[in-house]
């Protein structure tokens, strides 16, 4: 399936180069950047630089992935230890690709781990983090957000034989998530959702943690752990990918998927944020990220993300 996916994408990838091209002469954020100081301002800094650096995990189809065959653009601003446009596809990166497209610069990707990305602290290795994270308490303390790309329910993942069909059955039981993430969290019951009120399905979990969701699931279908929770979106892949796994009807939570900005930036990030935003906004408008979703998930994940209030998470910006 992923490969098919990025063998189609190969062709976007080159008309979406001479978007690029084209934006940089003439578009809003470069207008906009053209007026400020890219010694004191980000935005100024990215349109100054002529590329978007941006954080990916090559290991996390269909969210991203590395392109198989693909060749490295021969003409790229990118810098010799970050991927170029043609070497990464997925939901997450289209839509990086998508945001650098309409601040008229190239988009380039770099690898680091996860939760090192989460933690804050960037050093300016990257930009901004499509990464399907979450909009959470806890990470707008280290993190600004964006406006969300898609949003997704977090499912439980048992083997399709297990005879468990609520998530309230598996009380007591052994169940994965990944170390750190959302997932962890609700099952420790300490994750906070801005606004939300959540609901604690699974009494006493015994939590077992991976660095990374494929491994876990992994473990449910070799009977090691009893069940595995994730974002819908990676456990069917999964599936689709021939796992013997079946997803419990009853989500735990939704969580809205955000851009990241680092909050230790020493550039003034204002009007860097209000670029992404209105990038994120008109892709919703346009359905641009809507079909993106259908192609690569099945499903539209994105639709109920359009509508989601930012100003409502009482996010400053300074």
């Amino acid at each position: 399936m992923h490969v098919v996916l990025a063998t189609r994408l190969i062709a976007r990838t080159a008309v979406a180069g001479l978007a690029v091209a084209l934006a940089a002469c003439s578009g809003s954020a470069g207008s906009q950047a053209a007026s400020l100081d890219p010694s004191t301002d980000k935005l100024a800094q990215v349109q100054q630089r002529g590329t978007l650096v941006l954080w990916t995990d090559l290991e996390y189809p269909p969210q991203s992935f590395a392109v198989e065959g693909a060749a490295r653009l021969a003409d790229t601003n990118c810098s010799p230890n970050e991927k170029t446009a043609s070497e990464v596809s997925g939901y997450d990166a289209e839509t990086g690709k998508l945001v650098a497209e309409a601040l008229g610069v190239e988009p380039c990707f770099v690898v680091t781990p996860f939760d090192s990305m989460i933690a804050g602290s960037w050093g300016d290795r990257y930009d901004v983090a499509w990464g399907s994270g979450a909009l959470t308490v806890d990470r707008m303390e280290r993190l600004y957000v964006t406006q969300p790309y898609y949003s997704t329910p977090a499912s439980f993942f048992v083997r399709d034989d297990s005879p468990v069909t609520e998530p309230s059955e598996l009380a007591g039981k052994e169940i994965g998530a990944c170390a750190g993430c959302t997932h962890e969290l609700y099952l420790r019951r300490t994750l906070e959702l801005p606004g939300v009120e959540m609901e604690w399905l699974v009494e006493d979990p015994q939590i077992v943690t991976f660095n990374s969701e494929v491994p876990g699931l992994e473990e449910v279908v070799a009977g090691e752990i009893d069940a595995f929770l994730c974002s819908a979106t990676v456990g069917l892949a999964a599936i689709e990918d021939g796992a013997p796994l079946r997803e419990l009807k009853e989500a735990a939570y939704y969580t809205q998927k955000t851009g990241y900005v680092d909050r230790d930036l020493t550039l003034d990030p204002v009007a860097f944020l209000d670029a992404i935003d209105a990038a994120i906004a008109a892709l919703h408008r346009d359905g641009t990220l809507k079909d993106l979703s259908l192609e690569f998930f099945g499903d539209d994940y994105a639709s109920p993300a359009a509508g989601f209030d930012l100003d409502a998470v009482g996010q400053v910006v300074e």
